[in-house]
């Protein structure tokens, strides 16, 4: 009887070429204990390999925390102000994050595949400035996330708004579905005009999210009480820029935020709605990263600010 064309009447003895020149092991290093490495970022020791390695292109492992630039606007504003043409504005400023919150269709149209940064895709969705904001529903499909090979999705929570039970829900989804996938999970807290963005209700909020399964969290800052809210949310806090502040003023945010227990920020408007975008992103890293004072951040983005409109200046 043949198979795949060898008589086994006639088969002769094979060797593998594995069992070729086979040597014991001898460095053993019997007297070095086995390592047990402990996961840099705060509530994340006991998850899978997958999801660690998403979470550490996120957030910078040297620091253990993370510059996101946030350009998801669109998906309920709009071409708002500073995102109306993403691939000119946009795409410039990704070498300079650490990550890319962003929707699918804007990354698929308007980012180059090029890219090395981390995505963390925006996954709810379904209402506009035109409507009740709370009102969202889970927009992206999980294959749909795993074929873009995002690091993380981005789901809507409103605690206290009118559609608080759906939202809470959506997260839940998307947490069980990416838990499935090794996809971590970023909660972020909206917040209705009529709620207080107060410590008391922004610690409410970070830690149902956290309760519920969000691996990361991204809320607004709160002058009072800011550190009690990152002590007692067990994952990691970004802080939203929220409204286009003064430049000063954004960096003295980031800066106390971080100082506080934030790892970390999730800025737009105050990004690329500044005059000179690139300039501000990079102050942003110094602060968040290099831990530079505010006024010494914002020397250095007069600085790049300056030197860019030379090199402007000298082209034309």
């Amino acid at each position: 009887m043949d198979f795949i064309g060898v008589s086994w009447a006639k088969k002769e003895s094979f060797t593998m070429p594995d069992m070729d020149d086979v040597q014991d092991g001898k460095n053993f290093y019997l007297g070095v204990p086995a390592q047990t490495n402990l996961f840099f970022l705060k509530g994340g020791n006991s998850l899978d390999w997958g999801m660690k390695n998403r979470l550490a292109r996120i957030f910078n492992p040297a620091t253990g925390r993370s510059v996101m630039l946030a350009v998801d606007h669109g998906y309920f504003q709009g071409p708002t102000t500073g995102l109306e043409r993403i691939d000119v504005s946009v795409v410039p400023l990704i070498a300079h994050a650490d990550a890319l919150m962003i929707t699918r269709g804007a990354l698929r149209s308007c980012v180059p595949a090029e890219i090395s940064k981390p995505v963390v895709l925006r996954c709810t969705g379904g209402q506009s400035i035109l409507k009740e904001l709370s009102n969202e529903l889970v927009a992206v499909d999980i294959e749909d996330v795993v074929r873009i090979n995002a690091s993380a999705m981005a789901v809507q929570v409103y605690i206290g708004g009118e559609h608080e039970h759906e939202s809470i829900r959506n997260l839940v989804k998307i947490v069980d579905a990416g838990n499935r996938h090794g996809i971590p999970t970023l909660a972020v807290t909206g917040v209705g005009k009529e709620m207080v963005r107060d410590a008391k209700y922004l610690g409410l909020a970070t830690r149902i999210c956290a309760e519920m399964g969000a691996h990361f969290v991204k809320t607004y800052y709160c002058d009072k009480g800011f550190e009690k809210l990152t002590a007692a949310c067990p994952v990691p806090v970004l802080i939203a820029g929220g409204k286009k502040l003064p430049e000063l003023d954004a960096l003295m945010m980031a800066y106390q935020a971080t100082d506080q227990g934030a790892a970390g920020v999730d800025m737009g408007r105050n990004v690329f709605q500044c005059e000179a975008p690139s300039a501000m992103i990079q102050a942003v890293r110094a602060v968040v990263h290099d831990r530079a004072r505010p006024e010494k951040a914002y020397d250095f983005y007069l600085s790049l600010k300056n030197d860019a409109a030379k090199a402007i200046s000298t082209r034309s």
